[in-house]
């Protein structure tokens, strides 16, 4: 059969990594930190990828790619943007390996040191603003909206499969704008795209909200986040989009001729996910029989498997069936492996997040019916063979809105509202402690106590909330509005 998974309220740390493992998504490399991302992970990444570029485009962003090495004197330029990564930075010293004169293999060539060490980028946003200076002369110029798909190196000491990884896959976005208003509406549009992706594809419900600035990007004047609650009670930052004011524009001297002939500076944006999708999807879906996938992202949306095994009359069926479902643009496979029984294909599909299993067995043509299996409720009945596809086609709509509708139930079932501390730190002893809205009165002082007291962090200040006179939790402060608390990855 199908490897077992730990059960999520034993250890759920250990179910997510049982998880990663055995429906075959990533394994760690030899590199320690780094990930190994498999055939069937990698097919998730890429229906994240496809989807997230035709949206960029519809906005009307253009894919470009900048290089992987940045010159160390780039990140000297804007001094909160170094002070945020320089611990995170992996640098290149040398260009050449030799021989070991001991006979010990290969050794770094003292003769090939770098004039200057390069930067492995954790983030593009100097080297691009410094290729934005020849790009950027007069208004006609603006907008730039350019896109990068790329891989960026955070050194991260402590890392998890796709959440926290030294290496990782993402997109960052970066973007030029005459005017102040332009990059901010910029800004928020790009949360949007984010937020809508979460909702509409991933089945992620999200809250929209702008960062305190304590945690803020290194060298952003506002950051917008998506944070999405994970199935143990956990915050997950699931994108975030930066505006930027004119701080990179003014460090790499990036100005325009306005209309009036006048000079200036431009106005700047950046915005990414990453991999860490990936882990987000695993931890709002998926249980202790192993992952579940939203349709619209799963590699493969339907399996058929021949019960109890291939045969010339079953496999014909199953290619008529294929063939029709293919034509609705729905991704099928049939697992005909002969080596097999059906008991373990079922555990080893169910594994996998395959949202709907067909069962085709030779009682069933004869009946003119077919099993179909839900993945999410793992409800099975039998349905007749004539108009099965349009069945399946449905299903696998009803599927992806069950998803999100369970995942937003259980955030609302998990967010609290709280006046105390005492009240704070009760919800944070709980199994699963969710959101907590509470009062704080603005200091970067009392957000660092809050966090060192109870592990929670703000996540962001909701852009919809609304004007709440109220003290804050800790030190009884004035206060104007309700923030979002909680523990986080």
């Amino acid at each position: 059969m199908a490897s077992a998974v730990t059960p999520r309220n034993e250890d759920y740390s250990q179910w997510y990594l049982d998880i990663v493992k055995n429906a075959n998504l990533a394994q760690n490399s030899a590199v320690r930190g780094c990930m190994i991302i498999k055939p069937y992970g990698y097919g998730i990444w890429e229906r994240m990828q496809r989807q997230l570029d035709d949206m960029f485009k519809e906005t009307g962003h253009q894919n470009a790619y900048f290089p992987i090495f940045i010159p160390k004197s780039f990140l000297s330029k804007e001094a909160a943007h170094v002070e945020g990564f320089a611990k995170e930075c992996a640098v290149v010293t040398h260009y050449r390996l030799m021989n070991d004169p001991n006979g010990e293999g290969v050794i770094v060539d003292p003769s090939a040191k770098l004039e200057e060490e390069l930067i492995v980028r954790p983030t593009s946003e100097t080297i691009i603003w410094n290729t934005y200076r020849d790009w950027v002369t007069s208004y006609r110029d603006l907008p730039l909206l350019i896109n990068q798909w790329a891989n960026v190196v955070r050194w991260e000491m402590r890392t998890r499969l796709f959440l926290r990884t030294a290496e990782f896959l993402w997109q960052e976005g970066h973007t030029a704008h005459a005017t102040e208003a332009e990059a901010q509406e910029e800004t928020l549009k790009m949360q949007e795209v984010y937020a809508t992706f979460a909702e509409e594809f991933m089945a992620m419900p999200v809250l929209r909200g702008v960062k305190t600035e304590s945690e803020r990007f290194a060298g952003a004047v506002n950051t917008y986040t998506i944070e999405a609650l994970m199935q143990d009670g956990k915050a997950l930052q699931a994108g975030t989009s930066h505006n930027l004011g004119q701080n990179f524009a003014k460090a790499f001297e990036v100005k325009f001729q306005d209309e009036n002939n006048k000079e200036q500076y431009v106005w700047a944006t950046s915005w990414g996910v990453s991999t860490r999708l990936i882990g987000g999807l695993i931890m709002t879906h998926s249980d202790d029989e192993g992952l579940v996938l939203p349709p619209k992202l799963a590699p493969i949306q339907v399996v058929i498997i021949p019960i109890p095994k291939p045969n010339e009359e079953l496999d014909a069926k199953a290619h008529e069936i294929m063939a029709e479902l293919k034509s609705r643009g729905i991704r099928v496979s049939y697992d005909n492996d002969k080596k097999k029984r059906p008991g373990f294909k079922f555990a080893e599909n169910e594994l996998k997040g395959i949202p709907v299993r067909l069962g085709l067995g030779k009682r069933d043509l004869a009946n003119g019916t077919i099993e179909v299996a839900r993945r999410d409720t793992k409800e099975k009945a039998s349905q007749p063979l004539e108009g099965i596809v349009d069945h399946v086609a449905s299903l696998l709509e009803e599927i992806q809105q069950n998803l999100f509708q369970t995942a937003l139930d259980f955030r609302e079932e998990h967010s609290h509202t709280v006046d105390t501390m005492e009240e704070f730190q009760a919800i944070l002893d709980q199994d699963i402690p969710g959101f907590i809205y509470a009062h704080w009165d603005g200091t970067a002082e009392t957000e660092q106590k809050i966090k060192e007291l109870t592990k929670a962090s703000i996540r962001c200040i909701p852009n919809d909330s609304v004007g709440e006179v109220g003290k804050c939790i800790l030190t009884g402060g004035a206060s104007e509005r309700r923030v979002v608390f909680a523990r986080a990855y």
